[in-house]
């Protein structure tokens, strides 16, 4: 269950990178709701660390991949870079980059996670 809502929030914050820009200048009233702000992305990453680590963490434990810990960590660090970089070293498309790699990264681990602990369930050949 903490892998399907890391990857829920993985995909919410890369809609939020990629919608963003499209939805205030179609709807300049957007801004008013907050999620324009760089709070919300930090909020994001916030909530996005402790359950991966979580999820990622007790799934390694069940299934021993570690590449998959490596996956997810690497998607987070990049994450991170967003909101600490910020727009002082980043530009905007660096920094939208970055998220968006990060996102589909930690997704990407959290996707494989999963799949490897219900592969774990089903298999005859546990302890």
């Amino acid at each position: 269950m903490t892998d399907q809502a890391a990857i829920g929030l993985s995909l919410l914050c890369a809609i939020h990178c990629l919608a963003l820009p499209v939805a205030t200048t179609a709807l300049p009233s957007v801004v008013a709701l907050g999620f324009a702000d760089e709070s919300f992305h930090v909020w994001l990453v916030v909530v996005v660390i402790p359950l991966s680590a979580f999820a990622l963490t007790m799934g390694c434990r069940k299934h021993g991949q570690s590449r998959v810990l490596f996956i997810g960590v690497l998607g987070l660090l990049l994450l991170c870079l967003g909101p600490i970089l910020g727009h002082n070293v980043l530009s905007e498309t660096v920094e939208r980059a970055l998220t968006l790699i990060g996102a589909a990264l930690v997704a990407a681990g959290h996707v494989r996670n999963f799949l490897l602990c219900r592969e774990r369930d089903a298999c005859d050949c546990q302890e």
